[in-house]
């Protein structure tokens, strides 16, 4: 297993719940991308979901655009970003899921991909904009190499649908808790929980929900159901926040943790 994997192996063992907390690679730059993510780990996250900045992030909101820009104005590149991990792995072991639209995957070419995230120390990648059917060739590809493939399941998903991305799936399978791009939102979907119980009729694989999600209880709540809450836009936001402070780090581990419910 992966780090990933056992990562939810662990939490389910001991009946816990995973915090997976998103951001941008090279927001506000890659070295602070890397003392945010020790601190959101020091914070208590589970696994980090690290985005590679695109030009055309038809699936974000605002929040994530601001941060996708001001990343590649920085010059964030996927090369830099393996980079950037190389560096995280001195310190750290968190498990790490590359987030990506597929265009900058393919332009780097699947096999030189696999063998350099194997080599720097990437667990899994997700492309959010690759669909199932035409997934097999990087499925195929990232799973030998041991690398999780995790894959987007929209709540408008015929339950057919639904079994074809769990078999596409390792890691978990990534719950998008609404329709529509990422952005923070004041209360969760109604029909949250039927859709969990609906994913989890079609596969063993740890769920993980997101979009939408910001708040403690928002947290709670998708704990309460799920194997793991993704917290993005709220964190990216935390980020734009805090840019030019020297306490940037610090502050978002303080986010983190309350985002745990975790007043220390």
């Amino acid at each position: 297993m992966n780090r990933i994997e056992t990562k939810f192996e662990t939490l389910r063992s001991k009946g816990g719940k995973a915090l997976i907390p998103f951001l941008t690679a090279g927001d506000p730059d890659l070295g602070k991308t890397c003392e945010m993510v020790l601190a959101m780990e020091a914070a208590g996250a589970d696994i980090i979901e690290l985005g590679v900045p695109f030009s055309d992030p038809i699936a974000d909101g605002p929040v994530i655009q601001r941060a996708t820009q001001r990343a590649l104005d920085t010059g964030t590149t996927l090369d830099r970003i393996l980079d950037l991990v190389r560096r995280i792995r001195r310190s750290s072991e968190i498990p790490i899921l590359l987030f990506s639209y597929y265009n900058p995957l393919l332009a780097h070419g699947l096999d030189r991909l696999a063998d350099d995230a194997v080599e720097a120390g990437i667990d899994g990648l997700l492309a959010s904009d690759l669909t199932v059917e035409e997934s097999d060739a990087f499925v195929n590809t990232m799973r030998q190499r041991g690398l999780s493939t995790v894959f987007l399941v929209a709540p408008t998903s015929s339950p057919e649908r639904v079994e074809r991305i769990a078999r596409a799936s390792t890691g978990f399978l990534y719950a998008v808790s609404r329709t529509g791009v990422t952005g923070a939102r004041n209360e969760l979907s109604d029909d949250l929980a039927g859709f969990i119980r609906l994913l989890k009729d079609h596969t063993n694989l740890p769920v993980a929900v997101g979009f939408g999600i910001s708040r403690p209880e928002h947290v709670q709540a998708v704990w309460k159901e799920a194997d793991g809450a993704v917290v993005g836009s709220a964190i990216v936001g935390e980020i734009e926040k805090h840019l030019s402070s020297d306490d940037l780090a610090a502050s978002i581990g303080r986010f983190v943790r309350w985002l745990r419910g975790d007043s220390r």
